[in-house]
């Protein structure tokens, strides 16, 4: 018999209500329980070292380990790769500010488990687990609000601007992805990446990488106004990543989203290379 939380879908609890609920761990993403024979996995976004994303209704989620190549075999990785015939049941809960866990319900592994490349919290490449969830008992529990998803990027965009250049770079060759998030809203969100936004500006040194002019304002703090453009649009499957992303004036930018000139993005993708 499966084990009844008690919640709703898009309910949000504390961690310590968590801990109660399933007779876990307060501490990791993936809490096992042989209590009430569960194990939940937390999608913590407001963290760096992990950066699980949504393509469509199926989460890829990291697996777990911190330094090194992961391990499928050994301890909740192995829980979760054989959760399907192993009678635990899977619980997935979102974290997009300090303690505010969402609860989305019970998940299932649509696909096997894959592997990608990378950094560990050193900083070193490594093999990595990818886990494809899907939500099972509500198939529209993983919508999320697009104010969560607006304020989570500004946030990360407010740490992207404390960081100096060295520790931004790093901070790209973290984070940036050839996967684009797609989060289902009330309408399709893309998840872009504050920090590759950030690094982005900061190459373009206020000068429009079109036009090749000076950003023709500067924001109330003093910094010259650019905005960010990916070359090839996420929506056509373009990558978040520094090689397809520009700063632009607004004139150039509203200009390559209403001609998108192929000589245009030619100009750009041979801009963007010069990491």
């Amino acid at each position: 018999m499966s084990f009844d939380t008690g919640l709703k879908h898009g309910e949000i609890i504390n961690n310590n209500r968590l801990r109660e609920i399933f007779s876990c761990g307060n501490m990791g993403g993936m809490r096992r329980s042989l209590t009430t024979n569960t194990l939940v996995i937390i999608s913590d976004h407001t963290k760096g070292l992990y950066e699980d994303k949504w393509i469509g209704d199926i989460l890829h989620y990291t697996g777990m380990g911190k330094k090194g190549n992961q391990e499928i075999n050994k301890n909740q990785n192995r829980t979760l790769s054989e959760s399907n015939h192993n009678g635990v049941d899977v619980h997935l809960f979102e974290v997009f500010k300090e303690n505010n866990y969402i609860y989305r319900g019970k998940v299932k592994l649509v696909d096997e488990p894959y592997q990608e490349k990378q950094k560990d919290e050193d900083g070193f490449i490594r093999d990595v687990w990818i886990f494809p969830l899907k939500v099972i008992d509500d198939q529209a529990s993983n919508l999320v609000d697009e104010r969560i998803i607006k304020d989570n990027y500004e946030q990360k965009e407010k740490q992207a601007k404390r960081l100096s250049n060295d520790e931004l770079h790093r901070k790209v060759l973290e984070s940036q992805s050839s996967k684009t998030s797609i989060r289902k809203t009330a309408t399709k969100t893309y998840e872009r990446n504050a920090y590759v936004s950030e690094y982005g500006k900061r190459r373009a040194n206020g000068v429009c990488q079109l036009c090749e002019e000076s950003a023709p304002f500067n924001n109330k703090k003093g910094e010259p106004y650019l905005e960010t453009h990916h070359i090839v649009w996420l929506s056509q499957g373009g990558p978040g990543t520094i090689e397809n992303t520009v700063a632009l004036c607004p004139n150039c930018h509203r200009k390559m989203h209403v001609l998108d000139r192929g000589e245009d993005k030619s100009i750009l993708l041979n801009k963007a290379g010069e990491i």
